[in-house]
């Protein structure tokens, strides 16, 4: 049986990553991005446009930053909309709006071609080793089919539900990120003002009632003066929550948790970290907090 032609389109921080695992295997894949550089460093073929990317290749994957660009890559001109074909499978990446998500969905299934979208986890460090959670909503058909071209770079996936159901789990799923991440900032910065050992905090935060994700994951190396950048944005961060708000309105839920991580990244945002990791959200917390960094060495002073 022969394989299918896979296509990436958009081969930034995380798409560029993913693209390697694949072709690290000696797999082919026509790439687009419009920084053309990301496609020699992903160890891609160049394509001229995403038209071209959907002209040639089977299975096409976006990772992109947001709706906007989403639907400006599929619905535009020589967008992958136009080149459609039946049975053709395009797989978003991407944290999108689950409305937009669906929207799209409908258009592509007029040309015979499948929309999944499928949120991502893990973050930089996770796509680097090819072991990513992914979340998927569509057609379950379609993503059995793409399942061996996705674990080259996933090591979970979960089929969420119908179109959009993908990318309401990763709108989930980021808000609690963004909920542990802006409230341990918090937690580190007044340990740090408290004159508290920062590795013996983690080791009973990490213990104790108050583990997450950023205590086990983010803080050990941010405490080191590693703020592992190349993952997620502060705007991006910003983002998903403010999506996350959208998504709830529409529900009927109450959003009593969101001021908190609003607060946070909009402060970073407002204070010229805008494309900065979302990390070092530690430091604006620090900042409005006296000048504190919570690194080792840093003695409560700003940087």
């Amino acid at each position: 049986m022969t394989e299918p032609t896979i296509g990436f389109i958009g081969l930034g921080n995380m798409g560029g990553r993913m693209t390697r695992c694949i072709t690290g295997k000696g797999i082919e894949v026509l790439g687009f991005d419009a920084h053309a550089p990301n496609i020699e460093g992903a160890g891609a073929l160049a394509a001229a446009s995403a038209g071209d990317v959907a002209d040639r290749a089977d299975v096409i994957f976006l990772s992109l930053p947001d709706s906007r660009v989403v639907e400006a890559v599929v619905l535009g001109d020589d967008g992958l909309l136009a080149h459609a074909r039946s049975g053709q499978i395009i797989v978003d990446l991407s944290t999108a709006n689950p409305e937009s998500t669906r929207g799209i969905a409908a258009a592509l299934a007029e040309k015979g071609a499948l929309y999944l979208d499928a949120g991502i986890s893990g973050g930089a460090a996770a796509a680097e080793k090819g072991v990513l959670t992914l979340m998927v909503g569509g057609d379950e058909a379609a993503l059995d089919a793409v399942r061996p071209a996705m674990a080259h770079f996933a090591s979970n996936v979960f089929f969420m539900g119908a179109s959009g159901a993908g990318h309401t789990t990763k709108l989930l799923n980021n808000f609690l990120n963004a909920v542990a991440l802006s409230a341990t900032s918090e937690v580190m910065v007044a340990g740090r003002k408290a004159g508290l050992d920062m590795d013996a905090l983690l080791g009973v935060l990490n213990t104790s009632s108050g583990v997450n994700f950023a205590t086990l994951n983010r803080f050990p190396k941010i405490v080191h003066g590693d703020y592992l950048k190349g993952g997620l944005t502060n705007a991006l961060m910003m983002k998903d929550v403010l999506l996350y708000t959208e998504l709830i309105a529409g529900l009927g839920v109450a959003g009593v948790h969101a001021a908190g991580p609003l607060a946070s990244f909009g402060a970073a945002m407002a204070t010229g970290r805008t494309t900065e990791i979302s990390n070092t959200v530690v430091d604006v917390l620090g900042d409005l907090s006296g000048g504190v960094r919570v690194h080792n060495g840093a003695e409560g002073d700003a940087a």
